[in-house]
């Protein structure tokens, strides 16, 4: 299939532009060091993630109200410290753990693969991540995005079809103008479903040493690329 012509790039992050998983698990060790704790910070690390999409289904069924995703990872948080022997912690020590999100490091090919696509095209979050939270994270990462599309834009969460058209909308663009890129088939699965053209990014170690499986054997999307210099090189960058 020829490779598409968008105007505009959204990227998933978590995942995708950023090892959340490897980036938790080595910042609370050092916590562990100054705070006097031993903690399985792998374990815990996995069992935060996967809160993730219950607290968002929460939000999503309207079950609950439009919660930002500070408020859902503090929530699951909570729930987990007693089983991890985080309940130790004050308020002040849980906050920054909390916000742990918000400093997560990206991929060894993010950053350079980003400016070189940046070059060529407009290049944006499309996130689940709150405002603040894709920002912060921008500023520690050194990911040189041009917009943030964070969902908290729309008050809704990914695959609702509001974050896919709105993302279009607010750049001005026609869906089709508009590639999502992530290492996740059903995100993109959901925006090509909106019209807009896909990018998956193989990221075989985001969950560690046991990557799950997440391409079927003939993907319906436009691109599947090792990392994001090769996007950049498929894209003509």
């Amino acid at each position: 299939m020829p490779a598409p012509a968008p105007k505009a790039l959204v990227f998933d992050v978590f995942g995708t532009c950023v090892d959340w998983r490897g980036s938790i698990i080595a910042e609370g060790r050092t916590l562990s060091t100054r705070w006097g704790l031993s903690i399985d910070w792998t374990g815990f690390a996995d069992a935060w993630r996967g809160r993730y999409q219950p607290a968002l289904q929460e939000v999503r069924s309207g079950r609950r109200p439009w919660t930002i995703l500070d408020v859902l990872h503090r929530e699951s948080l909570d729930a987990l410290a007693p089983a991890f022997g985080l309940d130790k912690l004050d308020e002040a020590e849980r906050d920054h753990l909390n916000r742990i999100w918000h400093r997560l490091n990206p991929w060894p090919d993010t950053v350079a693969g980003l400016t070189r696509l940046k070059r060529r095209f407009v290049i944006g979050p499309l996130s689940n991540g709150n405002f603040a939270l894709l920002t912060n994270m921008a500023k520690h990462a050194g990911l040189p995005w041009d917009v943030n599309l964070s969902c908290e834009l729309y008050r809704a969460y990914k695959p609702d079809p509001a974050t896919y058209l709105g993302a279009a909308a607010l750049l001005g663009l026609r869906p089709a103008e508009t590639m999502m890129v992530a290492a996740h088939y059903s995100d993109l699965q959901a925006a090509r479903g909106c019209g807009l053209s896909t990018a998956y990014v193989r990221r075989p170690r985001e969950f560690g040493d046991t990557p799950k499986p997440d391409l079927p054997t003939d993907p319906q999307v436009d691109l599947v690329v090792d990392d994001f210099e090769d996007l950049a090189s498929r894209l003509g960058c």
